[in-house]
């Protein structure tokens, strides 16, 4: 038992001895620096949903989506499989294009399936109304656009959505056929702190 307690005693000095050194080590040479700060006190995290509606313009004299790669295989697609399609489009309080701008959805869809219309999107709805001014929250995923209720995945953000982690509910709420510009309603729950 004498040896047991010694040998742990030993270890345990060891460990001590060891921890003292590494924490008064310098940087390293090349400048990379990791610093971990214990939080004095955890923030809470909230829950936000917000609605609003997604303007994706794509004809007239200023589109806010155009298509920026097609491979020569989207051309003969019924789906567009291959082609990318960069878009800043408004997001706006109400349906109507003329109302309350909220912020700018600003990414790329691409059209990803040969077999359905779905997209591999990426965004970053970025804001500009209100206390979420200047924030930003990250979404990517997909989105099977002939589906009546589309689910994303919010993957972060920024500002006042740092850390932020959630869903978009993402619905067509308009599509003129002639021109090709939707109107989706995107609803937005982000637990942030």
């Amino acid at each position: 038992m004498g040896k047991l307690l010694c040998t742990l005693f030993f270890f345990f000095f060891l460990t001590v001895v060891c921890s003292v050194a590494s924490a008064t080590e310098e940087p390293p040479a090349s400048g990379f620096l990791i610093s971990e700060t214990a939080a004095k006190k955890p923030a809470r995290e909230k829950l936000t949903h917000m609605r609003f509606y997604w303007h994706d313009v794509i004809s007239g004299a200023s589109p806010t989506a155009v298509r920026v790669a097609a491979a020569a295989t989207s051309n003969k697609s019924a789906t567009g499989f291959g082609a990318v399609v960069m878009f800043d489009d408004p997001m706006t309080a109400r349906p109507e294009l003329t109302s309350t701008l909220v912020g700018r959805a600003q990414g790329f869809y691409a059209f990803a399936s040969k077999e359905e219309f779905a997209l591999l999107l990426s965004m970053n709805l970025a804001f500009v109304e209100g206390k979420y001014n200047g924030s930003t929250i990250t979404v990517l995923g997909r989105n099977a656009v002939l589906s009546g209720v589309r689910e994303l995945p919010v993957v972060g953000g920024s500002g006042l959505f740092r850390l932020a982690r959630g869903y978009v509910q993402a619905k067509t709420y308009s599509l003129d056929a002639k021109t090709g510009d939707t109107v989706v309603e995107y609803n937005v729950f982000v637990v942030h702190y």
